[in-house]
């Protein structure tokens, strides 16, 4: 079994460094189960945090600077701490450079660091490796200054950071959940409020699986950007603070006003609320083929009123509904910003490997394409480790 993502990364830091790191800290992806792009309309989201980890080993240093090393980009930037910090042309580095520029505009001097960064967490799968990453450096900064943000306080500094160096208008679920996540629950979010309900995910019975197309989907590109301001537009134009507050009835009562194309993100958004409370309630109860049912309608409605899915993730869904219940599939839907990544699956337990088996060798015949497949119980969120003086 290979090493995770934090011996890893205190292997690397001890060899690049030459000496081991004082602090390891970690955060997890997510899988958001049900509630695509709900949050940034004050929505409500029911992710998961995954097993899979970014994980930052560091160590201080005396000369006001702050190293970054990426392992998945085998590249080393250092960071001018005495001055203001400035993101980079779509570069990796804009993740963690925003959070420490985040904590330097709250009057925090940052001391110098060495940071390694090591991660499980696929990049471009949907499963939010950037928010990982976020939360783990602000973590870790967290360590060496002493210092303790509450959680939603930490989510909002790390989602300031996606917003501000790396260009994407991102809602809060992916930096809160992992913050909050708890082992073995989902974690029912309402991003106005942001409280906070635990939802028991420990059914044996039962596995969430996640199949990635291996589709990469950049949002910093402008279809997340656009459909954020189609819901504001929307927003506006029914009278409402947010699409949370506006009913089906209304979305159908102005189609007029809205137009055909803002008439439809707005209804993705309205349903997908009920279908989150629906879900979280049907999970409670155990009822697995209802929460399965939900997923399948959240991925109509992604695909047709909001448009952010594409030919992989339909494809995927389609042969999860020809395996369907007889054969361990209870639900799929896309999860993530879309266009690309991956898709959450819900499935007995006992048939999961011959479902991983299945949607493989059915998706590579049909896209030409080979798809990843993990399967993950719900993790805990960030953490730190102080490794000696």
């Amino acid at each position: 079994m290979s090493l995770k993502a934090s011996e890893r990364a205190i292997a690397r830091f001890s060899d690049r460094v030459g000496h081991a790191p004082r602090w390891v800290a970690s955060a997890p992806g997510r899988v958001n189960l049900i509630g695509e792009h709900t949050d940034y309309s004050d929505g409500f989201v029911l992710p998961m945090a995954i097993d899979a980890r970014t994980a930052v080993a560091a160590g201080p240093r005396n000369d006001g600077r702050l190293t970054l090393y990426s392992a998945a980009f085998n590249e080393s930037i250092a960071l001018d701490l005495t001055g203001p910090v400035a993101p980079r042309a779509r570069h990796w580095s804009n993740y963690p450079a925003g959070v420490v520029a985040g904590i330097q505009a709250m009057g925090v001097i940052v001391p110098g660091l060495d940071l390694v960064i090591e991660s499980d967490v696929p990049v471009g799968a949907g499963l939010s490796s950037s928010a990982a990453l976020e939360v783990a450096v602000a973590t870790l900064v967290e360590a060496a200054t002493g210092l303790t943000w509450g959680p939603r306080e930490k989510a909002r500094l790390c989602q300031r950071a996606e917003h501000e160096f790396a260009g994407v208008p991102s809602g809060i679920m992916d930096q809160l959940v992992a913050v909050l996540a708890k082992p073995g629950r989902a974690v029912k979010i309402d991003c106005r409020s942001l409280d906070a309900e635990y939802v028991d995910l420990t059914d044996p019975g039962v596995t969430v699986m996640i199949v990635n197309t291996n589709v990469r989907h950049d949002l910093a590109d402008g279809a997340y950007a656009d459909r954020r301001a189609a819901c504001v537009e929307a927003a506006s134009r029914l009278g409402v603070e947010a699409l949370r507050d506006a009913t089906l009835d209304q979305c159908q009562q102005h189609a007029g006003a809205l137009g055909p194309q803002l008439c439809a993100r707005a209804r993705h958004v309205v349903t997908e609320n009920a279908r989150v409370h629906a879900a979280a309630d049907a999970a409670r109860d155990c009822d697995w083929d209802r929460v399965g049912v939900l997923m399948y309608e959240s991925h109509a409605s992604l695909r047709d009123d909001f448009g952010v899915s594409c030919l992989e993730l339909d494809v995927l869904v389609e042969i999860s509904q020809s395996i369907g219940r007889a054969g361990g599939v209870l639900g799929c839907r896309m999860t993530g910003g879309g266009f690309g990544g991956s898709v959450v699956c819900l499935v007995r337990t006992d048939a999961a490997l011959i479902v991983a088996a299945t949607m493989s060798q059915i998706y590579t015949a049909r896209t030409g394409r080979l798809a990843s497949v993990l399967t993950s119980l719900p993790g805990g969120g960030a953490e730190v480790r102080r490794r000696g003086a």
